[in-house]
């Protein structure tokens, strides 16, 4: 009976505490996103669309860094606009590349990421489109710098592994 009341009093704690992480995760209302999006799913494509967010990632996180509020970040954000061209421009080499830049209201579609639900909507964003833009994509919030900071980070993102207290203990013992 110990062993039931155990299990049953750490099961709700892990509810409790995954359900408080979530909130905590929630992208903030006045945010402002990066995306790049792909020409095609191509492997060609995909790798064209690391090589710019690679190129633009960097500076737009020095760019914002120090930002206090949203109103400076998107001052920054449009007023640096020519140098992220030129960075894509950098990123695309000599090829034929096309692509747009745009600063304003832009539909994201719905994802669900690291067991959390981003509706699909228009938000503020700075989307860089390569080509047609018919490929998968990649998103940040770019202010407050949510997933910027990767980009001054040497390792690599993926090897980041998340987990949660209660379950550790529910799997360890259970």
């Amino acid at each position: 009976m110990k062993k039931l009341s155990l299990i049953i009093f750490i099961f709700c704690l892990f509810v409790l505490t995954s359900n408080s992480v979530e909130k905590k995760l929630e992208i903030p209302k006045e945010s402002i996103r990066f995306r790049v999006i792909a020409n095609s799913n191509s492997k060609e494509d995909q790798s064209t669309k690391e090589l710019v967010k690679e190129a633009v990632q960097e500076e737009l996180y020095n760019s914002i860094k120090d930002s206090e509020d949203i109103e400076e970040a998107r001052r920054i954000t449009t007023t640096k606009l020519p140098e992220y061209r030129h960075l894509v421009e950098q990123a695309l080499g000599k090829t034929d590349n096309k692509f747009t830049i745009d600063y304003g209201l832009n539909y994201f579609p719905e994802k669900m990421y690291n067991g959390i639900y981003y509706p699909s909507g228009r938000y503020e964003s700075l989307v860089i489109t390569l080509g047609e833009g018919q490929g998968d994509n990649w998103w940040c919030v770019l202010f407050p710098p949510l997933c910027l900071l990767e980009a001054t980070e040497s390792g690599n993102s993926e090897d980041i592994e998340y987990s949660f207290f209660f379950q550790e203990i529910l799997e360890k013992y259970f």
